[in-house]
């Protein structure tokens, strides 16, 4: 989002919101607390929360790279800025040991921490408001049983005005919708559990859902989204996928990251699987039971014809057709740095998808592409000895340009990417040292 656009949005704020934010800029503030005895919580209370903070994904936001875990500080980049997560362990001067529970649960459930100042959304309690408050608290008694870390965090990098938490209040005012999240009769048991945690803790439409200039979810949900730069494809009928999933085949993605008809998770996603991996099975299908509802509506797939044409396309193939002209430098390239695996026999025993079944190629924009290609992909936990390594710092940024470019054309019967140059600059921006 540009200067210009953020500079609008800010005078949108203050057009619609001034009486708004006289009257609840400020929340009163709850009082601190001694910090609670770890052995005061119930143990089964205290694995609960450990669990339901898993579905939160609480690690993969509150935890530096290299730092120690939920003591803050991790730099998330949005649209508008960047903001340095907090600490979530009860140290009483950096953290939150002087929380009590119902300071915690005005945070997750309002979006304001226990001084009374507004949350920033990129925290999702747009999506935790509607969590059970016994779930809640749970997470509460699961944080309070962690080690103490002293680590301050970091002040927000955002511009004038947006920079003043105020402003948030006119935002709830538009957009933070608290309703519960209803059971549906007509579903059985195992769908409106994954309902629940879909919908709330796992809060995927954060990601997967587009958002609109202010920075809320808009519509179609779950029609495609960003995340760190990354582009999160849409869950619905819209979906891109290139072979049908079944149920079983989403819960090896979720809980593995792998899947040999679909691929391995990247980016963001990443730390995603690692927190569900360590859940228990039958709440994953439960997920997966939801999550393929989403997706009514969606074309069918013809799994066999699909697989044959991919191939077909596949680097080495014999009927594969001849490189484009406009696309021989990227070829050129691929053959140089990729072809090694990417190519019409590599996948036997490897498991190496075929670059035609690839949803990141045919997603309307480069930006995935382009991060892969840079930083490579690091395996999820349940899929370690399965990676990509770094291929960008092999390359010029105008070489990974054309690579992008030519696996677009090769590979998809797409039209071709605007703004190729643009994601492979901010790619290599945002990860200047691949892992």
């Amino acid at each position: 989002m540009s200067i210009k656009t953020i500079l609008w949005t800010a005078v949108g704020l203050a057009v619609v919101g001034t009486a708004g934010l006289c009257a609840f800029a400020h929340q009163s503030e709850i009082a601190a607390v001694s910090r609670p005895d770890p052995g005061s919580f119930d143990k089964a209370l205290v694995e609960r929360g450990r669990v339901l903070a898993n579905f939160g994904d609480c690690t993969a936001c509150h935890t530096r790279p290299d730092g120690q875990a939920f003591a803050g500080n991790f730099a998330l980049k949005t649209p508008f800025g960047t903001i340095y997560t907090t600490n979530l362990t009860p140290d009483t001067e950096t953290g939150i040991g002087t929380w009590s529970k119902e300071a915690f649960r005005r945070a997750m459930k309002d979006g304001v921490d226990r001084k009374g100042n507004h949350l920033y959304p990129a925290f999702p309690y747009d999506h935790f408001t509607k969590v059970k408050e016994a779930d809640v608290d749970a997470i509460y008694a699961y944080l309070m049983t962690q080690p103490p870390v002293k680590e301050a965090t970091k002040a927000n990098e955002f511009p004038f005005p947006l920079n003043i938490r105020a402003t948030l209040s006119v935002w709830k005012a538009l957009f933070l919708d608290k309703t519960p999240i209803a059971t549906d009769p007509s579903k059985d048991a195992q769908w409106n559990d994954g309902k629940y945690l879909v919908e709330g803790l796992g809060h995927c439409g954060a990601c997967h859902t587009p958002r609109n200039f202010m920075g809320a979810e808009t519509k179609p949900t779950y029609g495609g989204g960003f995340a760190e730069g990354w582009f999160a494809p849409p869950l619905n009928k819209d979906n891109l996928s290139q072979m049908p999933w079944t149920q079983n085949e989403l819960v090896t993605y979720l809980m593995d990251g792998w899947h040999p008809k679909h691929g391995m998770a990247a980016g963001p996603m990443t730390p995603v699987v690692d927190a569900l991996q360590k859940q228990n099975e039958i709440d994953v299908y439960a997920i997966g039971a939801y999550v393929a509802t989403l997706r009514n509506g969606e074309k069918a797939i013809d799994e066999a014809a699909a697989r044959t044409a991919a191939l077909k396309l596949d680097w080495g193939h014999p009927d594969a057709p001849p490189v484009p002209k406009d696309f021989a430098e990227g070829a050129k390239i691929f053959q140089a740095r990729c072809a090694q695996c990417h190519h019409s026999t590599a996948g036997v025993g490897s498991g190496t998808v075929p670059l035609a079944l690839q949803t990141s190629l045919h997603a309307p924009v480069p930006d995935t592409a382009a991060h892969v290609i840079w930083s490579g992909i690091k395996p999820p936990t349940g899929a370690l000895g399965r990676s990509m390594p770094p291929l960008g710092q092999q390359m010029t940024e105008a070489e990974m340009v054309a690579v992008v470019k030519f696996l677009r054309a090769r590979y998809t019967n797409k039209p071709a990417w605007s703004g190729v140059e643009k994601a492979v600059k901010e790619a290599r921006q945002a990860s200047p040292i691949a892992p």
